[in-house]
């Protein structure tokens, strides 16, 4: 989740930030003899996210660069039981095609062939918690999720209980990376590799097989499959699942942290250029309202995580001279919920990756006075009950007699027995949610299906 603002902490920083804001939920650094958890000295480096509710707050948390790779593992060493089961794939939530909806693959780390049932349960459990905060509950039906079965040698992962424990894992998860113990890093090489067995995903989880807190965040677009980044979370731990969705804000919204370090040097005071995140800013409220920008069509708006949308002094790591939205926040505090504007910018990633117009008769054909022209819409269902509109048009005329339906039969449009011409007929199916008011996001919430039609 790089950014114009984002200014990466060394893990030495990261725990001097944790340890000046007292806020402990754990040592900040490694035990005096690191050789377990040694990093190999040429591997490139990516950046992710620390995440450290402490006291619910994500101000212990930070950002710091680790080895692509991860740790050098042995190969794995299975059983042909054990291979038979490894990569299988399975289609836990269906809600329509690949194509048209967004497909989270969940993996698991540290679960041996006989653990896999749990893992099972664990992605359940975790996409229940993800299902259960806004706006993925309204939209949780343009969501597919499928798990890949990872045959680990060792229940378990490395550094759980502490630095000196190493397990033999299948994607290398462990604690302490970068020195930081709730860092929980993976093998991203290995990873991709089970990702590739799932249909195009579009995000990714990971579940290390393990009751510690912890996670991370790699927010960058995987530039070999294409999907929006990596969120690690502790399956048996109950604040993970939290992190995870911060995770998503990152990787799905294109939000900023709205979290920040009052003490640490360097990030006293925010001197660049606007920021590029829709939810922080340089501006004071009237300068914002003035110049119409970021979220000026929220303002004194009730949002969902408490208080009035306004300008907050605080943002971005940085105590001054960027502002948030809101004053607590899913993307400072866990177990909140998101923010107005963290709600329009998490629907308008939800739209990039799925569509609300599934062609069942197959788009593009020529179809006769006696077929059909149908289409799939999914249903929302959320607190507001808003649903989708759906339109008709023959030759861009709508057909206002047939909206809300979803299958018109050529032989009601009218056609004269001698128009030999060739038409076209289409269904436009839009989301007009009031949780969304920048227009430009509003043109991305509709989707267009067109046919041939002849008598």
């Amino acid at each position: 989740m790089r950014s114009t603002l984002r200014r990466s902490l060394t893990a030495a920083a990261v725990a001097a930030a944790v340890t000046a804001a007292a806020f402990a939920t754990g040592p900040g650094t490694a035990a005096a003899d690191p050789s377990p958890l040694a990093e190999p000295a040429s591997a490139a480096l990516v950046e992710v996210e620390i995440p450290g509710p402490e006291h619910g707050v994500l101000a212990g948390s930070g950002h710091t660069h680790i080895p692509a790779a991860g740790r050098d593992r042995p190969a794995p060493r299975l059983s042909a039981a054990e291979r038979a089961a490894d990569g299988e794939v399975t289609k836990v939530i269906d809600n329509g095609s690949t194509a048209d909806r967004l497909d989270v693959v969940v993996l698991g780390d540290g679960y041996t062939a006989a653990e896999l049932d749990r893992f099972h349960t664990d992605a359940r459990d975790k996409w229940a918690e993800v299902a259960a905060v806004e706006p993925y509950t309204t939209y949780q039906s343009l969501f597919n999720v499928w798990t890949v079965d990872v045959v680990s040698n060792d229940s378990g992962v490395t550094g759980d209980p502490g630095p000196a424990t190493v397990k033999d894992t299948a994607l290398g998860a462990y604690f302490w990376c970068g020195d930081i113990e709730r860092l929980l890093c993976v093998d991203q090489d290995k990873v991709d590799a089970y990702v590739a067995l799932a249909p195009e995903a579009d995000l990714v989880i990971v579940l290390a097989n393990s009751a510690k807190y912890g996670g991370a965040g790699y927010n960058e677009r995987s530039q070999t499959l294409g999907y929006e980044g990596i969120s690690t979370a502790s399956a048996g731990n109950e604040k993970s699942g939290q992190v995870a969705i911060h995770e998503t804000g990152h990787s799905l919204g294109g939000l900023a942290d709205e979290y920040f370090y009052p003490d640490l040097p360097g990030y006293e005071q925010y001197t660049g250029p606007e920021s590029a995140e829709p939810n922080t800013s340089t501006f004071d409220a009237t300068r914002m309202a003035e110049r119409r920008a970021k979220w000026y069509r929220w303002l004194g708006e009730e949002s969902p995580d408490g208080g009035k949308v306004g300008v907050y002094e605080g943002g971005g790591y940085f105590a001054t001279g960027l502002r948030r939205p809101t004053d607590n926040s899913l993307m400072r505090v866990l177990d909140k919920p998101f923010n107005l504007p963290g709600v329009e910018a998490m629907i308008a990633g939800f739209y990039r990756h799925a569509r609300v117009a599934t062609a069942v008769t197959p788009a593009g054909t020529t179809l006769r006075h006696d077929q059909k022209a149908t289409v799939a819409v999914p249903r929302l269902t959320g607190p507001d009950g808003h649903q989708l509109t759906v339109r008709w048009y023959l030759d861009r005329r709508e057909m206002p007699h047939f909206e809300g339906r979803t299958e018109v039969r050529v032989a009601e449009l009218g056609l004269r027995r001698n128009d030999f011409r060739t038409h076209r007929l289409t269904v436009t199916v839009e989301d007009r949610t009031a949780a969304v008011r920048d227009p430009d996001i509003a043109t991305t919430l509709r989707s267009a299906v067109d046919w041939r039609v002849r008598r």
